[in-house]
């Protein structure tokens, strides 16, 4: 087994997450108690979905987010580079593309919808991947990105470091098919940006109307965006 280092070499990334794969949705279940259920109906509203839309879902994993944003009828594709990832979620009836988030294989404007769930802190350049979600997104389109935040009050913001170096490794040995990942994936949720940051990296990348909501006391937050 592996992971990475927070330099997020591609090759590194994608194998450790390869590891993760086979009981990846198990143990964010039992590490979230069951709150990225939520969090992916959070996401599918928040994007504003309607039949026949073209969506893309970046850093889909094993499609269950695709899943989730399929059901407002819109047309999903999931899009991620670990193979293994996608592989494990093969029997979930979307489509699916191995894609760099770096270079993404689709034409300017393809989408009326983007989004990416937990994996823009892993990308090796997170600007650049916002802006590609930008090229791919109509002009008038939506992104939403649901990520790791910086909690705001400083008594749960504490705890909740502490819960990242020491519940979330025991816990990972536990389920988890690859426990050694999740050490990485604390180390890059405390070093991911807080939300204003992150609002501001997001309308630099090209993108307007820049806001977040805060889930889970801001330890998750959502970003909402529109392409002009």
């Amino acid at each position: 087994m592996s992971r990475a280092d927070l330099d997020k070499d591609p090759h590194d990334v994608a194998a450790m997450f390869d590891g993760v794969a086979r009981r990846y949705d198990l143990t964010n279940t039992v590490l979230t108690a069951g709150q990225d259920r939520r969090w992916r109906r959070l996401t599918r509203e928040a994007l504003g979905l309607r039949p026949g839309e073209r969506v893309l879902d970046l850093a889909a994993g094993t499609a269950v987010s695709t899943v989730e944003l399929r059901l407002s009828g819109a047309w999903c594709v999931a899009a991620d580079f670990s193979l293994g990832m996608l592989q494990a979620g093969a029997h979930r009836p979307v489509p699916k593309v191995a894609a760099d988030a770096l270079h993404l294989p689709f034409r300017d404007g393809s989408f009326d919808a983007v989004t990416i769930s937990f994996g823009l802190r892993n990308v090796a350049d997170p600007d650049v991947a916002l802006a590609e979600l930008a090229r791919v997104t109509r002009p008038g389109g939506r992104l939403v990105v649901c990520e790791f935040g910086r909690p705001t009050a400083a008594p749960f913001r504490v705890a909740y470091y502490a819960g990242l170096e020491h519940v979330l490794p025991a816990i990972a040995r536990r389920v988890s098919s690859n426990p050694d990942a999740y050490a990485y994936l604390g180390e890059s949720i405390r070093d991911w940006p807080a939300q204003p940051e992150l609002a501001r990296r997001i309308g630099k990348a090209g993108w307007a109307d820049v806001g977040w909501r805060n889930l889970a006391f801001g330890a998750v937050a959502l970003h909402r965006a529109v392409r002009p």
